[in-house]
């Protein structure tokens, strides 16, 4: 019986707090990595010049700049539940970016000759945003939950 109530216990904490943290997690992820972009600190700054080279209108180093401070826009719509649509629709715009290194730069995002199942560090990177949109989609069903609770 105490290992039910203690479980029950935790379970409510999290259903309480899994999605308010998911959502300051992914303001604080997309602000520290958007903002580093723009101030050329950014490890991943190398991999999105070569993914905007063919961009028209633009330096490469513009779009970066543009990039990250999309970014912080991102990660600052995260921080307000009223803003939570933006940051989804927003963040739907900006992985189509993100995950098109997969397609137009394999030598860079796979190991030679071992695409598609073993990725580099880079495609490993890229590959990671998969936990991001699925954070960002259970985060998004709470829009219409007041307080972030989700029900049992």
């Amino acid at each position: 019986m105490i290992w039910r109530d203690l479980d029950l216990r935790i379970a409510s904490l999290m259903q309480h707090w899994g999605a308010r943290l998911l959502r300051w997690s992914l303001a604080v992820i997309f602000i520290w990595f958007g903002v580093l972009k723009p101030l050329g600190l950014s490890p991943a700054e190398p991999l999105v010049l070569r993914t905007v080279d063919w961009l028209p209108l633009l330096t490469p180093r513009q779009w970066l700049a543009i990039i990250g401070w999309w970014e912080v826009t991102i990660g600052v719509t995260f921080l307000f539940r009223r803003t939570l649509r933006l940051a989804i629709a927003l963040l739907a715009l900006q992985m189509v970016g993100t995950l098109l290194p997969l397609v137009i730069l394999r030598e860079i995002t796979f190991q030679p000759g071992r695409f598609p199942y073993a990725p580099t560090m880079e495609g490993q990177y890229i590959i990671k945003n998969l936990l991001i949109i699925s954070a960002a989609i259970a985060v998004g069903g709470t829009v219409r939950r007041r307080h972030g609770a989700i029900p049992a």
